[in-house]
């Protein structure tokens, strides 16, 4: 029996290959922690639900849950869909503690990952000083999941690529300073860049993973690198969160407050 357990949050597709991605990095975290129960679940489209998992959890004797949204950002669904799933099911689950963790990103693993993809696809070391990047994620219209893409694009530049740009594939885009995947490629070649290489910043295939490849497949980026899925680093990343969540916890004053985040 385990009295500890790490449920990885999807947010979910009907497309059926988000949730193979989702499985086989679920498969990749059990396997660098093989003492710790870990299970999947979705928030929509996909089984099982977040809530059946739960459930099944605490009939099983698990006392203790980390949940660990598979998110790049702390938009919405981390302030609001988690939090309302994770709070119904401490209602209706009052033996079985639940603690929600952060979301994956920032993280230096993420670059990490993102620079696997790019290699994997065809960008060698020294191809960096030509190349322009495109940073696309899937989109959002809160100004802090806004400002932490710009603000990652930034830094990546830093470490030896000809320029980096962050882009959006939703509808969003245009609301905010963030251009869509076709015009970000564009605007690199226009500054110069020999090369455009886009770089999917996203956990699963999917549609709005769709709609970065046709941008830049309509704007002639030199290279498309694969969705991060279940890249080493992003399970390792996983595994990160789960244990933060749960150091956090375990800090605690005497009265119960915990001493830091």
């Amino acid at each position: 029996m385990h009295a500890n357990a790490l449920v990885i949050i999807a947010h979910g597709s009907r497309d059926p290959r988000h949730a193979a991605t989702v499985t086989e990095l679920t498969a990749r975290v059990r396997a660098l922690r093989p003492g710790l129960r870990v299970e999947v679940g979705y928030l929509d489209f996909c089984a099982p639900s977040v809530s059946q998992v739960l459930s099944r959890l605490a009939a099983d004797g698990v006392r203790d849950v980390v949940a660990v949204p598979l998110l790049l950002t702390h938009a919405f669904h981390a302030k609001a869909d988690i939090p309302a799933v994770l709070d119904a099911a401490r209602a209706a689950l009052p033996r079985l503690s639940v603690r929600q963790a952060a979301v994956l990103g920032p993280s230096a693993l993420l670059g990490a990952a993102l620079e696997r993809r790019l290699a994997e696809a065809g960008v060698r070391p020294g191809d960096r000083g030509t190349t322009g990047v495109v940073l696309a994620s899937a989109g959002s219209s809160d100004p802090e999941a806004i400002a932490v893409i710009a603000e990652i694009a930034r830094e990546w530049r830093h470490t030896g690529w000809c320029a980096v740009r962050p882009a959006f594939a939703s509808a969003a885009a245009p609301l905010t300073s963030i251009p869509r995947t076709e015009d970000a490629v564009r605007a690199l070649r226009a500054d110069g860049a020999r090369r455009v290489a886009v770089a999917p910043y996203v956990i699963a295939p999917g549609r709005l993973p769709d709609r970065i490849a046709d941008g830049a497949a309509r704007a002639g980026a030199d290279v498309l690198a694969d969705v991060l899925g279940p890249a080493p680093e992003v399970a390792a990343l996983v595994l990160r969160r789960y244990e933060q969540a749960r150091q956090a916890r375990a800090v605690r004053t005497p009265l119960g407050v915990p001493l830091s985040a």
